[in-house]
């Protein structure tokens, strides 16, 4: 915390912290599988692009950011996890514009979890609802303002569904609450919303379609609409938590013979092999 390790337990954020009280701050997941970083490099460009959106300085250079996080992994002893990066404008007395005296702050912490994305709903697949998109106009930026995301997150697990797919007001999906939203269609092309202000362009994403290009495998960046979606060959999401996960249904509509399909199985494998390799950074470099 702001260029202190300290226990969890006595770590504190100030009442008048901007992000605390005005959501004005940014944030990013890093996996780590098996004591790795999986696409560090990207979630660090991407970081460093929501900062330059906001307007916010970085509190230190990418270099020693990467450092901090190595280490807090290491004191965590974090095998198989994630972490968390999150970065606001800082404390200042509090007022709608930018206070031009505020530091940045920084908070940086490791959980161990069970990875996403190589594990039980990978292989069984999962089932998702739709949902109306009701998130502010600029979606490409990964700030901690996520209320309507949660709102849709508990609107599919009050529903017994793992996620919501949002969709806009001409009724195309847009993206899951925290994930992007793929179908495969009759040809067996992956296809994913283009890259605008109205989806944010996951670092999974970016690692998929590097990937799947170098397995052979079309992607098709499109709108897709509701119908569409219910009446995929395939549907699966991606994440940094999730990496690439099956759809099964959608709200009452089993997809497919309600197993995960052979394309998105096949992508699976890709995933597990290149999280078990030496390039865990397929993302980096590439447009966030």
């Amino acid at each position: 915390m702001n260029g202190q390790y300290v226990p969890h337990g006595v770590a504190s954020v100030h009442v008048e912290d901007r992000g605390y009280q005005f959501a004005d701050g940014v944030y990013e997941v890093i996996p780590v599988i098996a004591g790795r970083q999986v696409d560090a490099i990207g979630h660090r460009e991407r970081l460093a692009r929501s900062l330059r959106e906001l307007q916010i300085d970085p509190p230190m250079t990418d270099r020693a950011l990467g450092l901090v996080i190595s280490e807090v992994i290491r004191r965590n002893r974090v095998r198989t996890g994630h972490v968390y990066l999150q970065i606001t404008r800082g404390v200042a007395p509090r007022d709608h514009a930018f206070p031009v005296e505020a530091e940045p702050a920084i908070v940086v912490y490791a959980n161990s979890k069970a990875a996403g994305g190589i594990g039980k709903q990978a292989d069984e697949g999962v089932r998702v609802i739709t949902a109306p998109d009701q998130r502010w106009a600029r979606c490409d930026i990964k700030t901690v303002a996520l209320l309507p995301n949660c709102l849709a997150k508990q609107t599919a697990r009050e529903a017994g569904a793992h996620e919501a797919f949002m969709y806009d007001s001409d009724g195309f999906i847009t993206e899951g609450s925290s994930t992007n939203a793929w179908i495969v269609d009759a040809e067996g092309r992956l296809v994913t919303r283009p890259v605008s202000h109205e989806i944010l362009n996951g670092i999974t994403r970016l690692s998929l379609m590097a990937l799947v290009a170098e397995a052979g495998i079309e992607v098709v960046e499109r709108p897709f609409t509701v119908e569409e979606l219910l009446g995929a060959r395939e549907v699966f999401l991606t994440s940094a938590s999730a990496l690439a996960t099956p759809v099964i249904q959608v709200d009452d509509r089993i997809i497919g013979n309600g197993r995960p399909g052979s394309v998105t199985s096949r992508l699976v494998e890709i995933f597990r092999a290149y999280v078990a390799s030496d390039n865990v950074d397929a993302a980096a470099g590439r447009t966030v």
